[in-house]
């Protein structure tokens, strides 16, 4: 009997150790999490706080994070000196267009990897995405002669028309190894009814794919708002200019204007962090179920 109390003791002891480690090792974690979050934010922190900042004070090296005044006429003055609106509306013809058609050319693609059998298709695969080993800078000089054969330049159709072509390796791969993941025993039941790979594709493969395709339609939609150097290779006129351009105009010889700078840029990131926002869970699910079959 004493030795049923004093073991059944001994088990109390271990699991309230085991809890204690448990609850110190959670406690850790956060603790370390947090500390990485703060570092990663402390920029953005830095960019807010110096988008309130007045001007004769920005440039001050002992300037607190967040000013005790904040300047919220930045905003309106880094909107109004530039034409914004028209940086907007062509970011968004970009965007748009090449968010659309690159998820529904990757997944054309894709599924073509994924679910069709012909020839040499590993390999053409391997090859897809051996591009991926290819700097932008190897094919941008030809790429720029290409597009002036049709007298493309200075207009949006250099940024939105390839994103129709394939949609991107990336985008590929991330969709192939999603529709993998689909049985295969609805394609044929769908088939039996007498429909075909379209159908499949349409019917079948896209409706169970909304967490990839909102994965790599938000990677696209982010890429092509960000893109700097596209926009600033094909576009002269300052009616063409996009939004990540349109930034540079605060920057001259006579030095930059750090205030209205960072109060554009917040501008700019702000749809970013709200369509992430709303479209994270499908984000994560598109991420995470995309690498469960190779």
């Amino acid at each position: 009997m004493v030795d049923a109390v004093t073991r059944e003791e001994q088990h109390r002891r271990y699991r309230a150790v085991a809890e204690r480690k448990r609850v110190v090792k959670l406690v850790l974690r956060y603790v370390v999490l947090s500390l990485l979050a703060l570092v990663y934010a402390f920029p953005f922190l830095w960019m807010v706080g110096t988008s309130l900042t007045p001007a004769d004070v920005v440039i001050q090296r002992d300037r607190p994070l967040f000013p005790t005044d904040p300047a919220w006429s930045n905003y309106k003055d880094a909107l109004t000196v530039l034409p914004f609106h028209i940086f907007l509306k062509n970011t968004l013809l970009v965007a748009i267009p090449t968010t659309l058609g690159g998820a529904m050319a990757a997944a054309s693609v894709a599924f073509a990897f994924a679910r069709l059998r012909f020839p040499f298709r590993d390999a053409l695969f391997v090859l897809v995405l051996s591009t991926m080993m290819l700097p932008p800078q190897v094919t941008m000089i030809p790429t720029f002669i290409l597009f002036t054969i049709p007298h493309w330049i200075d207009s949006l159709l250099p940024l939105i028309v390839p994103s129709f072509f394939g949609g991107g390796a990336f985008y590929i791969f991330l969709l192939r190894q999603f529709f993998m993941t689909i049985p295969t025993e609805l394609d044929e039941a769908v088939k039996i009814d007498g429909g075909s790979s379209f159908h499949v594709l349409r019917h079948v493969i896209f409706p169970l794919s909304k967490p990839a395709l909102t994965t790599v339609a938000l990677f696209s939609f982010i890429a092509h708002w960000n893109d700097f150097l596209g926009p600033l290779i094909y576009t002269q006129s300052m009616q063409k200019k996009t939004l990540a351009v349109g930034l540079t105009a605060f920057k001259s010889l006579h030095g930059t204007e750090y205030h209205l700078l960072m109060a554009a840029s917040v501008a700019v990131l702000l749809p970013i962090l709200i369509i992430f926002f709303f479209s994270q869970k499908y984000f994560v699910e598109g991420i995470v179920t995309s690498g469960l079959k190779v």
